[in-house]
């Protein structure tokens, strides 16, 4: 035992100290023979070299990713002898390797516990059970320290919590720091953590990727690194909210970081210059050193506390030959006590409940508390991981953040396209804005509920359809994986969806569904009173008309009864039949206010009483048919029932393709099919008394079975949109559209082509959507019946279908009469004899014109000049031309002088009856050739 003592010991002694193996040999024996005990048992007392100097055993255990910390600790321990004597140091450096299970197997250790140990100064990242184990059962203090940047993701962790974070990204400029992280989190961290080294574009997908959606991002990295971390982060579309960003700076000087000013709702955590005097024993008005890293101060200050402890206290260089463990010895913790005691230094901080010592550091909190205010502030300070605002400020947290998946249907949500090119509309981030009914009833929940939120379609399905796997696609899809945290959209409530997802109070009164059609677009024409008789019996009129006029014109020139003909029986003036009387005659009679003087003449008379008949008879008919004809078209109604568009087979009908209301036809039908087969199953049973059910018919309508062979052989359509767009194309109404009820609704009050038709029928609620057990059922419903309270939904119903342009659309009502456009042509009509008339008397004041200008022109002279050499006066005027004249009584004048005779005795001069006396009128000759 003492040779194999010595002979561990003398190869360490050769090694470490300056004096010779001899001395070393004799120390040894001598150490030995004067009780010092069992060497391979453990001492309990401390060791001195013949120097008298305090032997002090260190053994520092980093990771592989830190080549850098013995060379700190050497430097860590050059200074710590530069200021104190009497102390021997010999150091040993272990990198940790996780693949030993038992770490009092490593090899190293073994070896530094065969030379002697004084303290173990642990640097992982983690805080590892095998270290400390191993060196409590040596009896071997033990202490566990921060030599990375652990310490900035605590202090992080702890203002998100004090944010009220629950999950959190966090970004690191380095692997190695990444790694370090993950070792945090797996012994402190309390949030649900995702982290990620840099920004690439595969991480920067798989951010956008992670669902629930964090709440917080974080960033911990030197100035210069943060702005290619940011800059990146921005341009990939991850910065949409700011106020979730959370940055922590690896330094003091911050002065190069480019958005301070233009995101300052992001939290930014900054060193204070303190931080940097504090952990480097300076004053606290010194300035930072250039590079400064705060794990490098505190490495240094652990390794020089614990030799400081050790010193003090005289802790026992321990040995032991082998990694046996002495199960009998007395073990204890002594970890805790060094511990205990350099915690209370201003410089470490060890959390509760951490087993790790990390190093202090004082933080700034800075960053905006309003989205209006362009001016970052400092809300307070962290100090040893304690979140201490200042007075009048508050550490806010965050809104919750949720993603709220949505599908289109009009007018629930749909996205908003430009009128002109029907093109969607993206917003400032290249995402499409969604309006529309849920859209709004989930802006109102944001702000009750004060939560964030984003609007996401599903990539495949649109509500929710499973297939043959069980497996489902759309919203319920989305839910069921996780994608989304719930649905609002016009999503019914299914036993088959209620078994996936569950459902919270409905939001929307019964919605079921309807039957839409055209309004039948009637044939318009001013002169539709004409179409009322067929082109041949117009015809027929014409001719019995131009026949009438002919026949009573030759009756009363030929009758020798007629008024013409037979003077002396009628000595008044009578009307004279020619042939353009006779034509006015027969035209007029076809008015109330008859055709004037009837004929004298027996034969007149009966030709115009059996006219008069004719005409009687054909404007009752005309009337009769033109009130049958304006009225018949406006009595032509479209189905009425379900049932009754299954019966016909002029109209066609289809729904949409795999919606809802495609699902309820198909499970009828399938419902009918069973229903049959149990009947038949039933009748044809040896069992039953047959006659029981003994039918001539089959007692169940296959209404369905005939409606979903209809709606295949139309071919369902893709979308609503494609339906109404297929009813309203359909001029002859000859196709219907069965939908959802309250889609319809809000169509028809936006066109004026639409109609519905029936009642609605299989009635289901809409609700919001959540995944099984979320903890938002309670609350959404909660809320919800809040906002019934508040009568928000009458409103929101009120602006999307109160909105109509109903109100603008053309009567169509059958009780306001017969419109305009059906009768128009008869005002055309009479504004057409009216401008006849016009022209006639326009033409009729031109002519007199014309034919009085023309008597002017005419010059009179005697008889006995200018007469034309075949003898005839050029210039002769007649009586007959003279009083056709404007200046008559001048012309009779010149003629009486001039003209007449004197043998004539009736005067040389023409005397005008005013001009004679009272009892004396005046004579008129006119004799029948011109005098001469």
């Amino acid at each position: 035992m003492l040779v194999s003592f010595v002979n561990s010991n003398i190869e360490h002694v050769g090694k470490t100290m300056w004096w010779s193996k001899r001395l070393a040999v004799q120390w040894l024996i001598l150490k030995f023979c004067i009780g010092y005990g069992e060497i391979a048992a453990q001492n309990s007392s401390a060791v001195f070299d013949e120097n008298g100097n305090l032997m002090i055993g260190l053994v520092v255990i980093h990771e592989r990713e830190q080549p850098e910390v013995p060379a700190l600790t050497s430097q860590a321990i050059r200074s710590f002898l530069a200021g104190t004597s009497g102390v021997s140091i010999f150091d040993y450096y272990i990198v940790y390797n996780r693949e030993h299970v038992v770490f009092t197997d490593n090899p190293e250790l073994c070896s530094a516990m065969n030379r002697g140990v004084s303290v173990i100064v642990d640097f992982t990242w983690t805080d590892s059970n095998r270290i400390m184990t191993a060196a409590n059962n040596f009896n071997v203090p033990y202490i566990h320290a921060d030599a990375f940047s652990q310490t900035f993701l605590k202090v992080m962790e702890n203002y998100l919590r004090a944010r009220g974070a629950n999950d959190v990204v966090h970004i690191f400029d380095s692997t190695e720091a990444a790694d370090s992280a993950i070792y945090f989190l797996i012994t402190e961290s309390q949030l649900r953590t995702i982290i990620f080294d840099r920004l690439s574009d595969t991480s920067i997908a798989r951010i956008k990727a992670v669902r629930p959606y964090p709440s917080y991002f974080t960033i911990t990295a030197k100035t210069s690194e943060m702005n290619a971390l940011f800059r990146k982060a921005t341009a990939h579309g991850l910065v949409l909210k700011p106020d979730k960003w959370n940055l922590m700076f690896l330094e003091p000087n911050t002065d190069g970081f480019e958005y301070h000013d233009l995101y300052p709702t992001m939290s930014r955590l900054m060193l204070d210059n303190s931080t940097c005097c504090m952990l480097l024993n300076l004053d606290s008005d010194c300035k930072c050193p250039a590079g400064f890293k705060p794990w490098e101060a505190h490495l240094g200050n652990v390794v020089t506390s614990v030799l400081e402890k050790i010193r003090l206290d005289q802790h026992p260089l321990l040995s032991q030959d082998d990694c046996s463990v002495d199960e009998s010895a007395n073990r204890s913790n002594n970890a805790y006590d060094i511990a205990k005691d350099l915690r209370m230094d201003a410089r470490f901080w060890m959390p509760d409940g951490s087993r790790m010592l990390r190093y202090n550091m004082n933080v700034s909190i800075w960053t905006s508390t309003e989205e209006d205010n362009s001016d970052a502030i400092q809300l307070g300070t962290i100090e040893k991981g304690e979140v201490m605002p200042f007075d009048g400020q508050k550490i806010k947290p965050t809104k919750r953040y949720f993603r709220v998946g949505t599908a289109e249907s009009i007018p629930w949500a749909y996205r908003k396209r430009d009128p002109l090119t029907n093109e969607i509309i993206l917003n400032y981030v290249g995402e499409p804005i969604w309006e529309g009914y849920c859209v709004d009833f989930l802006h109102q929940l944001s702000k009750v509920m004060d939560f964030d939120y984003d609007l996401v379609s599903p990539e495949k399905g649109t509500f929710g359809m499973r297939d043959k796997a069980g497996n489902w696609d759309g919203l319920i899809g989305d839910l069921v994986v996780g994608e989304i945290d719930f649905a609002m959209a016009s999503m019914k409530m299914t036993a088959e969806r209620e078994e996936v997802v569950d459902f919270v109070a409905p939001y929307f009164e019964q919605t079921g569904i309807l039957i839409v059609m055209r309004k039948p677009v009637r044939e318009t024409s001013l002169f539709k009173f004409m179409t009322v008789l067929r082109l041949e019996v117009w015809l027929s009129i014409l001719l019995a008309i131009v026949a009438t006029a002919v026949m009573l014109w030759l009756l009363d020139k030929f009758s020798p009864y007629s008024a013409k003909n037979n003077k002396q029986a009628y000595p008044y003036e009578c009307r004279d039949f020619t042939l353009k009387e006779s034509f006015w005659f027969a035209l007029t009679s076809f008015t109330p206010q008859g055709g004037g003087e009837a004929p004298k003449a027996l034969s007149g008379r009966t030709l115009v009483a059996a006219y008069w008949l004719f005409v009687v008879l054909m404007l009752a008919t005309f009337t009769a048919n033109l009130a049958a004809f304006l009225t018949v078209e406006r009595m032509q109604t479209p189905v009425q029932s379900l049932e009754q568009l299954s019966r016909q087979s002029r109209i066609k009908y289809t729904v949409v393709k795999d919606s809802d209301t495609h699902d309820y036809f198909k499970n009828m039908k399938n419902a009918e099919d069973v229903l049959y087969q149990m009947w038949r199953n039933l009748t044809l049973s040896s069992g039953n008394d047959q006659t029981q059910y003994r039918v001539w018919d089959y007692p169940i309508k296959e209404q369905y079975i005939n409606i979903l062979a209809a709606i295949e052989s139309a071919n369902p359509v893709p979308s609503a949109e494609v339906g109404f767009q297929r009813v309203n194309d359909g001029l002859e109404a000859d196709f219907a559209f069965v939908h959802d009820s309250a889609e319809i609704k809000y169509e028809i009050s936006r066109n004026c082509n639409l109609t519905e038709v029936g009642e609605v029928f299989a009635e289901q609620p809409y609700a919001i959507a959540v995944q099984q057990g979320s903890h938002l059922q309670d609350e959404l419903s909660y809320y919800i019946l809040e906002l019934q309270k508040d009568r928000y939904f009458e409103s929101l119903t009120a602006k999307f279908w109160n909105n109509s342009v109903r109100g603008v659309c053309p009567n169509t009502d059958d009780s306001e009469g017969i419109t305009l456009e059906s009768l128009g042509g008869v005002f055309i009509a009479t504004l057409v004899g009216l401008a006849l008339a016009m022209v006639t008397l326009a033409g009729e004041v031109l002519y007199y014109r014309r034919k009085d200008l023309k008597a002017k022109l005419v010059q009179v002279e005697p008889m006995n000049e200018g007469k034309k050499k075949d003898g005839k006066d050029k210039h002769s005027l007649t009586f007959k031309n003279l009083l056709n004249t404007a200046d008559m009584k001048n012309n009779l004048n010149k003629v009486v002088e001039k003209k007449i005779p004197k043998e004539i005795t009736i005067g040389n001069k023409f005397v005008p009856a005013s001009e004679k006396q009272q009892k004396i009128s005046y004579i008129s000759v006119f004799p029948k050739n011109p005098v001469n």
